[in-house]
């Protein structure tokens, strides 16, 4: 049983079995508000759910991609419950997770999930479809683009179905995890994917002070 957490676009927190599936889910499409909700969501989730923190097996988190404030929350926010909990973290690539939730609704075919990255670009990724265990398989990204680039970035545009996502389930996200894991399969890293460089630079060195 895990608890699933993703801010990569709105906040999204739930909890789910891999047997029983998503038990409980609750999200805030407001992408301004992650840190406000992000402690709210949890609590309502484990009391509507009924499920204790010793139930649980570990805390799922979405590794985005994502705009680095809001991201920054919810692996924040699944690290720290982790900790205080004695819980593992495993790590799952958020555009996965759309992929996951479209093809278990009977999607299929070729799939390009595109999210926005804010400063007029897009974050994007690719599938084949899903394996007969029903995880997405990726091949492309996930890439930063311009909107108006992407037929150039994306290798055989044309072929794929184009689903433009304005949030992450973190039903979904928690159920791919259960199905990484059951079946042998590899987690995220643990480097957020924010695609870009930070505003703030660290310089080379130090301004001599006279």
């Amino acid at each position: 049983m895990l608890l699933a957490i993703d801010t990569s676009a709105g906040t999204s927190v739930a909890v789910v079995d891999r047997d029983r599936g998503v038990i409980v889910e609750a999200g805030e499409s407001d992408t301004r508000r992650h840190a406000e909700v992000i402690g709210e969501l949890i609590e309502l989730c484990l009391r509507q759910s009924g499920v204790t923190v010793s139930d649980l097996s570990a805390v799922a988190a979405g590794m985005g991609p994502g705009p680095f404030t809001g991201l920054r929350v919810g692996i924040a926010a699944a690290n720290t419950f982790a900790l205080g909990a004695g819980k593992p973290v495993v790590r799952v690539v958020s555009h996965d997770a759309i992929a996951f939730g479209h093809y278990a609704a009977g999607g299929e075919g070729p799939l390009l999930v595109v999210t926005d990255a804010r400063r007029r670009e897009v974050y994007w990724s690719t599938w084949q479809g899903a394996d007969e265990f029903g995880l997405p398989q990726r091949s492309q990204g996930p890439a930063l683009a311009k909107p108006d680039d992407l037929p150039a970035a994306v290798t055989d545009y044309a072929n794929y179905r184009r689903l433009d996502a304005t949030e992450v389930s973190a039903g979904s996200l928690g159920m791919l995890a259960e199905g990484l894991f059951q079946q042998g399969r590899e987690f995220a890293g643990s480097q957020a994917l924010y695609l870009r460089s930070p505003d703030v630079t660290v310089p080379n060195a130090p301004k001599r002070v006279s």
